[in-house]
């Protein structure tokens, strides 16, 4: 890599031309110390794992073996915001509700009557044509609902759903209006309509997204060594695919390489002469991804899971818009939270203690700098956390959040002492145990006598 780096620098205007200033040498110097400087500093291992929220990596990384990284500017909009979703996506999750109990069964797979789980939420619907160019209708109730969204209309692509209720349309309350007026301010509103919506988190389990890790050999473009290297990889719900040298550098080094599959074309390559070979083509179609698998079995693994990044599913669950509703508000604004305070965070790249303003609401703990800040700095999706107070350092009280699988990331936090420890730790629990996975709901059900409703 350092070779490759040399021979770029050659191309620098000092080596161009013998008879060049001495203001143009020493700018090329310069320029040299830069680069050596950049290169230098992408060895260093960065580390994202547990504590920096809001960690990035910079457009134009030289870190990769073959070229510069690809922009990563194009995160999902709750990643942009700070949020650490991984276990989230990785599976279905269903809300139980409110009532917790274990007798009762989530509500998108029971009969009997349940409470709904309503939470507000930010929908923008983008003006169509014709003469519904919203796409939706509403009913003369109160509070307004939701009867009806056209197939393949602005309202549906942009996630509002039947049975939601209006709250506000473009800034106005409309809870206690008349249902002509709500659709006046509509009608009359600029060409996006933006609304705040009630809506029942309980009423569908979230889409898992595409993730997949492992060993596979990557076919080499340098102009200098050309082969095939062994790389782990690593596709993230988000679409993306990122590489390190080793399994050990996830979380804790900068990736090699970041690749966006969106658009990308995947498919087996048979020309290499070499079994178990797919090939990748991203929608730039200036490069050609070559990767070899282990097995037939490993090769289709991935293929399957990096088709569904090719063609992805961008609607939100409701659940996910409603913490990017919230986290627009100021942290005494969030409806009914169940716990709220001081924390201390551990970031472990620096091995300092950072200090938020958190508010836990529904299985999602948002960050804020102060009490008065706006918006909030990040958060973390907690489905299948488990939680428990360990000792770490000179601290003898801290709060653990540890995922369900190793390929995720630990979080260590910690109040202003024991029995604020304790206060976090019991309502972090009870938020957590309003989230079951999808499988484990289905199979508690199965499990139960047969619902029955006397009469």
């Amino acid at each position: 890599d350092l070779t490759s780096e040399m021979i770029k620098t050659r191309k620098l205007p000092l080596m161009k031309d013998t008879r060049a200033s001495d203001s143009s040498q020493e700018e090329a110097i310069d320029q040299w110390a830069r680069r050596r400087k950049q290169f230098k500093d992408s060895k260093k291992c960065s580390s994202t794992g547990g504590s920096s929220i809001n960690s990035t990596i910079t457009e134009g990384s030289i870190n990769s073996e073959d070229a510069p990284s690809v922009d990563l500017g194009l995160h999902s909009e709750n990643e942009d915001r700070g949020f650490y979703t991984e276990n989230f996506h990785s599976a279905s999750w269903v809300f139980r509700g409110d009532d917790v109990s274990p007798d009762n069964s989530p509500r998108c797979l029971s009969k009997r009557p349940r409470p709904v789980a309503i939470r507000e939420r930010t929908v923008k619907i983008a003006k169509g044509t014709g003469n519904y160019p919203w796409g939706f209708r509403i009913q003369f109730s109160k509070p307004i609902l939701v009867t009806e969204v056209d197939t393949n209309s602005a309202a549906e692509e942009a996630g509002l759903q039947v049975g939601d209720t209006l709250i506000a349309v473009n800034g106005t309350d409309v809870t206690s209006m008349p249902h002509s007026e709500a659709a006046n301010l509509a009608r009359k509103g600029p060409d996006i309509l933006t609304m705040v919506v009630g809506s029942d988190i309980s009423r569908y389990p979230n889409t898992p997204r595409p993730t997949c890790r492992g060993y596979l050999h990557k076919r080499t473009q340098s102009a200098i060594l050309k082969g095939w290297r062994k790389r782990w990889f690593v596709l993230k719900h988000n679409g993306y695919l990122h590489y390190y040298k080793h399994k050990k550098d996830e979380g804790k080094c900068r990736p090699l390489e970041v690749t966006k599959l969106e658009g990308a074309e995947i498919g087996v390559d048979t020309s290499l002469g070499k079994p178990f070979v797919f090939k990748c083509i991203p929608q730039s179609g200036n490069r050609i991804f070559y990767f070899c698998a282990t097995s037939n079995q490993e090769m289709k693994r991935w293929l399957e899971a990096m088709d569904k990044a090719v063609h992805p599913v961008h609607q939100n669950h409701v659940w996910v818009d409603v913490t990017l509703h919230n986290t627009t508000l100021p942290p005494l604004a969030i409806k009914n939270p169940e716990c709220l305070g001081l924390l201390h965070q551990l970031d472990r790249s620096k091995d300092i203690w950072i200090q938020h303003y958190c508010v836990l609401k529904d299985g999602c703990l948002y960050f804020y700098a102060t009490l008065r800040s706006t918006p909030a700095q990040g958060g973390l999706y907690l489905q299948g956390y488990i939680v428990s107070e360990q000792s770490l350092g000179s601290k003898r009280s801290v709060i653990e959040l540890k995922p369900p699988s190793e390929e995720f990331k630990t979080f260590y936090l910690c109040a202003e002492n024991v029995n604020e420890n304790k206060r976090w730790i019991t309502a972090l629990k009870a938020s957590i145990n309003k989230w079951l996975p999808l499988h484990q709901a289905i199979q508690d059900f199965m499990n139960r006598p047969l619902e029955e409703t006397r009469m």
